[in-house]
């Protein structure tokens, strides 16, 4: 697998590196440890939002990070927690006294450390709530969770709770409107080819010519079963059942519907599946109202998509059409 990197240890700086220069304006990035933080943080009267996780699922967390969307995002290694320390030195740096949300995806290593930077944040005196992301319907168990994952919801979650803190909402409030859309939400994914790590060089797993991982996590953990591949209309619509079962969804509910690319699927198929996607949503009788289609929370370049359906009530339509301005969002303004 050919790469465009210069030395495996330093792949995540180096990243980091550029994207400060890419952004001026709308980022700063901290070395040692590493967090990225809004040009303007920390913003007065507003409460911080914070996630993070593994690096390898850009823009996922950091390409998130600005007016109307996060406050900081911490990026560990390569799908590697960042650590206690790192967490509370992000957070630290963005709280202005209106208290801190930590949007967290269940993954154990993510669960465990930003609860210990939690616990060291509230014994400096700073609140701090933490939102757990468990929307993949493909597994109630992986080998690198404990329940579902979290997956495609924590984008839509971190716009819309981006929106309510900008607009002055309270750290209660912010809390309960992402329980709210980690609540409403569903995902699923599949993959037609592996990954490559940069800082080991190996692939993530193997697939057969024509076989593809259905249910796949964003580290390659197996999903549901090894099928054949088939058309983009059947392989979208099985993504769909399940995620529309699960709620379940209901005729008449406002939906946000949700493509997202992994990494080396190309915006040409990622439109083949949305079409497909809204299609059998508007056969299920769902009122498709938002959507958002691209390659948003990725597994570095893997082949293969997601799909999210959020069930929309007036509060998240109204936060997720709030003006956002961050490296990979931008829109309203």
């Amino acid at each position: 697998m050919k790469q465009l990197v210069n030395a495996p240890d330093q792949v995540v700086t180096e990243a980091l590196q550029g994207m400060a220069l890419a952004y001026p304006d709308l980022i700063r990035v901290h070395e040692n440890p590493h967090y990225i933080v809004r040009a303007d943080a920390p913003k007065n009267g507003k409460v911080a939002l914070v996630s993070g996780g593994g690096s390898g699922h850009e823009p996922m967390h950091g390409g998130f990070v600005g007016l109307g969307m996060l406050d900081a995002a911490c990026p560990g290694a390569v799908f590697t927690s960042p650590t206690p320390d790192q967490i509370q030195e992000a957070s630290a740096a963005v709280h202005a006294g209106k208290g801190i949300l930590h949007i967290v995806k269940n993954y154990t290593g993510d669960v465990l450390n930003f609860q210990m930077a939690a616990e060291l944040l509230q014994s400096d005196g700073i609140e701090v709530r933490t939102v757990i992301m468990d929307d993949d319907v493909a597994v109630k168990d992986s080998l690198y969770t404990a329940g579902r994952r979290g997956v495609g919801a924590t984008v839509l979650a971190e716009k819309i709770c981006g929106g309510a803190a900008e607009a002055g909402a309270s750290l209660d409030e912010v809390a309960a409107l992402c329980s709210s859309v980690n609540a409403s939400a569903r995902s699923m994914g599949l993959a037609l080819g592996p990954c490559t790590n940069p800082e080991t060089g190996q692939a993530s797993f193997t697939l057969g010519e024509n076989e593809i991982e259905f249910g796949i996590g964003i580290h390659g953990e197996p999903g549901r079963q090894r099928i054949p591949l088939q058309s983009a209309d059947t392989l979208t619509e099985m993504l769909m059942i399940p995620i529309l079962e699960d709620l379940p969804f209901k005729k008449g509910d406002e939906i946000l519907l949700f493509v997202n690319g992994l990494g080396a699927t190309p915006l040409l198929e990622q439109y083949i599946v949305y079409r497909a996607a809204e299609t059998v949503a508007k056969k299920h009788g769902l009122k498709v109202s938002r959507r958002l289609v691209g390659a948003y929370m990725t597994s570095l370049d893997m082949a293969g998509i997601s799909i999210t359906l959020l069930r929309l009530d007036e509060t998240m339509r109204q936060y997720w059409d709030a003006p956002v301005r961050s490296p990979a969002l931008r829109w309203g303004l």
